[in-house]
């Protein structure tokens, strides 16, 4: 007999990347087409690539994603294309068969006005934050869609993990599309290139985030994977822990041996001033991070002077 079959999206993206240079992963074969190779808006062509390959697993990886500046330019792109794909994918593994799916959220769909640590039953208690309205409200009705097909037939194992912020190799370093410590990567390097003394930081550098290195986030899936029918129908993935924004810009400028100042801008957005995911139920599963921040950073800054500003 072969490899068990792993459909996943978003294998060229920060997640899927990861995943498939785990070692974990060299367990299944892989397909994992590209967006030219496969439009995952178009529910046809889904549902016919689904039918076609038969996998044993799907992972849903891709989206359209980008930090705040991103989301607050385009909330309708945002919204329409993160529903149809994630709709398409769910729907295509549902109507070919496929038993077992692993859905991934973002704790963007948290309420700005949920209790830190968010817990997964915080979920749709409120509206979501203004900046990630878009993207929000397109991640919660997919995680519902696979809590319902779920509920309705149970040998059908469709769950979704969320998590927290992640950075690391393979991500997106550009301004536009970059979430925060891609964004510091770049600009510090910048900076340092310049000779600048210091960098500006949107809002007052008090906002609190948490992020965890993007190989745990493909270990994390991969262990649900192999143990899917315990996992719980939604789980927060994270480190339990956060720092402040200016904390991260001075991590990232230890990595890349910059120590200049930082000037804080009060009129630009921030979003939520804090999201620290709850990792009970990923602690009582029995998985914890295991990359440091500091040495996720390291790892993160000899990808990115090597591959990206080289």
């Amino acid at each position: 007999m072969g490899r068990p079959v792993l459909f996943l999206t978003g294998g060229t993206g920060l997640v899927g990347r990861n995943l498939r240079e785990h070692p974990d992963a060299s367990v299944y074969e892989i397909i994992a087409p590209t967006s030219a190779e496969l439009d995952l808006r178009d529910p046809v062509a889904v549902a016919a690539r689904l039918a076609a390959v038969g996998p044993d697993l799907v992972v849903h990886a891709a989206g359209r994603v980008g930090g705040i500046q991103a989301n607050i330019a385009a909330p309708l792109a945002f919204l329409d294309d993160n529903l149809m794909m994630g709709r398409n994918v769910v729907m295509g593994a549902y109507n070919a068969g496929v038993r077992r799916l692993i859905n991934l959220g973002s704790t963007c769909i948290y309420p700005p006005t949920a209790p830190n640590p968010l817990r997964e039953d915080a979920i749709l208690t409120g509206p979501p934050e203004q900046t990630n309205e878009g993207y929000a409200l397109a991640k919660m009705a997919v995680l519902k869609l696979c809590s319902y097909i779920s509920a309705a037939d149970p040998s059908r194992h469709y769950k979704t993990l969320i998590p927290c912020n992640l950075y690391g190799r393979h991500d997106h370093f550009h301004a536009e599309r970059s979430h925060l410590i891609a964004a510091i990567f770049d600009k510090i390097h910048r900076a340092k290139n310049a000779g600048a003394s210091q960098i500006e930081v949107w809002g007052d550098g008090t906002a609190r985030r948490e992020f965890m290195y993007a190989g745990d986030m493909a270990s994390a899936i991969l262990t649900a994977a192999s143990r899917i029918e315990e996992a719980p129908d939604l789980m927060n993935v994270g480190v339990g822990h956060d720092l402040n924004v200016a904390d991260y810009y001075r991590a990232v400028g230890e990595a890349l041996g910059w120590q200049g100042e930082l000037r804080f801008d009060l009129d630009r957005p921030v979003g939520m001033a804090r999201k620290l995911a709850d990792i009970s139920r990923l602690r009582a599963f029995g998985w914890n991070a295991q990359v440091s921040l500091r040495d996720g950073l390291e790892r993160t800054a000899r990808y990115y002077l090597t591959e990206v500003a080289a």
